[in-house]
């Protein structure tokens, strides 16, 4: 086993009225038809004939990784136990000969802990490569995309055990609030950088005229709107921008209504752009209210934990 740290991600799972957390969350994660639908890390497992309740329950996982194509590996659940506190884990190996698989095998465990708050729900796990020294260079990329995609799903599996929301429910809104804050941010950026900062367009500068704005401030608002751009995609999880955005986009569309009136029948106008923009906003706010993140997470162990 390799000599890091290993990957732990660990969340907090608040109690739901008429559920025992625990049961619900046991049969979340041990189930694997259940556990496929909300682990970001597979799309299918299948367990295999366990003739002997004694010997470690080994099982099949895939992960598609698109154009067809699948990268598969074989585990075994080595072993499960429940101790006088309440504690409960389970402890794995898995394994892959797939020549595209970059994990050649690995072991970690799940553990379940009550506390007073909810269900600590935590996992530690760590893996060797394959290919080497390229092997190794491609994972230090790669490990940190596993425990980013372990803790977005154990969000996700949350959401489902508190909230009722299933996992495809939640991929929706992950996507959809995606699609929304990265149209706004190409909007801002193609507005700031296009007419303002590269061509200098001459409807961009009649605007500013009528408005009674020197010209020379034409490249800061193009600088502005880059700025918005980018926060926009860095401030993923902000939920603030969505309105701010909306806002700055009526107010937008108001001083052009006022001062620059003849803009609003042009073919290109600002009446459907800054309309759409709101829409995509109002899109945005929506979708984000049951968003899964990975930053619910605990991702390094606490002392005494691994």
């Amino acid at each position: 086993m390799s000599s890091k740290p290993g990957i732990y991600v660990e969340i907090l799972i608040r109690p739901t009225p008429g559920h025992d957390t625990l049961d619900h969350v046991w049969q979340l994660t041990q189930d694997p038809a259940l556990h496929q639908r909300w682990d970001l890390r597979f799309t299918d497992i299948d367990y295999l004939p366990r003739p002997d309740l004694s010997q470690p329950q080994k099982f099949l996982y895939a992960t598609r990784i698109g154009f067809g194509l699948a990268i598969r590996g074989t585990g075994e659940s080595i072993a499960t136990r429940t101790s006088a506190s309440g504690d409960t884990s389970s402890s794995l190996k898995f394994f892959s000969e797939d020549p595209k698989s970059l994990i050649r095998e690995g072991a970690g465990y799940w553990k379940y802990v009550p506390t007073p708050d909810g269900l600590r729900f935590f996992t530690w796990y760590d893996y060797t490569t394959r290919f080497g020294l390229l092997g190794r260079l491609a994972d230090k990329l790669f490990r940190p995309l596993m425990g980013w995609a372990t803790a977005w799903s154990f969000d996700r599996m949350r959401l489902w055990a508190e909230q009722g929301q299933s996992p495809e429910a939640s991929m929706a809104f992950a996507l959809i609030h995606a699609t929304a804050r990265i149209a706004i941010a190409a909007i801002w950026i193609w507005h700031g950088l296009v007419p303002k900062l590269l061509f200098h367009n001459l409807d961009e500068q009649i605007m500013l005229a009528q408005s009674h704005v020197p010209l020379a401030a034409l490249p800061w608002f193009g600088a502005l709107e880059i700025l918005l751009g980018l926060l926009t995609l860095l401030t993923w999880t902000w939920r603030a921008i969505f309105p701010a955005t909306a806002a700055l986009m009526l107010l937008a569309l108001v001083g052009v209504s006022v001062e620059s009136p003849a803009y609003l029948k042009a073919a290109f106008n600002p009446v459907t752009l800054n309309g759409a923009v709101i829409a995509l906003a109002a899109v945005g706010y929506l979708s984000s209210a049951r968003l899964p993140t990975a930053r619910r997470c605990l991702r390094r162990a606490p002392e005494g934990e691994r």
